[in-house]
């Protein structure tokens, strides 16, 4: 049975590591900083246009916020990795 609560609080607490790992790397400045800002925004803007595109054609809740989970684990296993 799917929970929005559950699936919402998790995808809240996944977000919490991107941004601590995102605002760290603000802190550092410079090029890679720079090109952090960019990604930060082309990222929300597409993905908040495949969710609506989403919604839109039928799809649920809980396939928007699984989507929006794959994109944080991407961006977490991206950050750790740099």
């Amino acid at each position: 049975m799917y929970n929005p609560f559950f699936s919402s609080m998790m995808l809240a607490l996944e977000c919490q590591k991107v941004i601590e790992l995102r605002l760290v790397r603000l802190a550092w400045g410079g090029r890679e900083a720079r090109a952090e800002m960019h990604s930060m925004v082309v990222e929300k803007i597409q993905a908040s246009i495949e969710a609506t595109g989403a919604l839109i054609m039928g799809s649920s809740p809980e396939v928007v916020i699984a989507r929006y989970r794959e994109y944080v684990a991407a961006n977490t296993k991206r950050l750790f990795a740099d």
